[in-house]
């Protein structure tokens, strides 16, 4: 047990954000997500029966964002009619969450539909198979040197 770890972050966890530079990004997925599809070439992780709020708490009390992107997050929005991607609930809470550490990354969240989310996805350093059972709960963090 380390003092000041959040609970909720594996070991794998800790040494995949230990071992990731400047421009990688890591991917949760919610419980629905074909993350083991996502990850052929690259790393899977799982967090089974942890909410991506929660991990993404905990995985920002270490990981800086990209302040040198345009956005450093991206959220899986829903789709509607006219094809316009909107905020999810899911976005809304993430958005809280990063509020306290990255107000920047905050206010410049990137929202994408399910397949170019899926793209993305695939050319993460890792894929974080969460607990989440709310739709849409699936983002994507680059991390930055800060």
């Amino acid at each position: 047990m380390l003092k000041g770890i959040p609970m909720v972050l594996s070991p794998a966890l800790l040494e995949t954000l230990a071992e990731m530079g400047h421009g990688d990004t890591i991917t949760l997925g919610d419980a629905y997500f074909a993350a083991a599809s996502m990850a052929k070439t690259n790393r899977q992780l799982r967090a089974d029966g942890v909410s991506s709020t929660v991990l993404l708490d905990a995985i920002l009390q270490l990981l800086p964002l990209d302040e040198w992107t345009a956005s450093s997050v991206t959220v899986m929005g829903r789709e509607d009619e006219s094809g316009k991607i909107l905020p999810t609930k899911m976005s809304e809470q993430y958005r809280t969450i990063i509020e306290k550490y990255d107000p920047k990354a905050a206010a410049t969240m990137t929202y994408v539909g399910r397949f170019p989310f899926y793209d993305l996805a695939r050319k993460s350093f890792a894929v974080l198979a969460t607990g989440e059972v709310e739709n849409f709960g699936c983002i994507i963090l680059q991390k930055g040197i800060r």
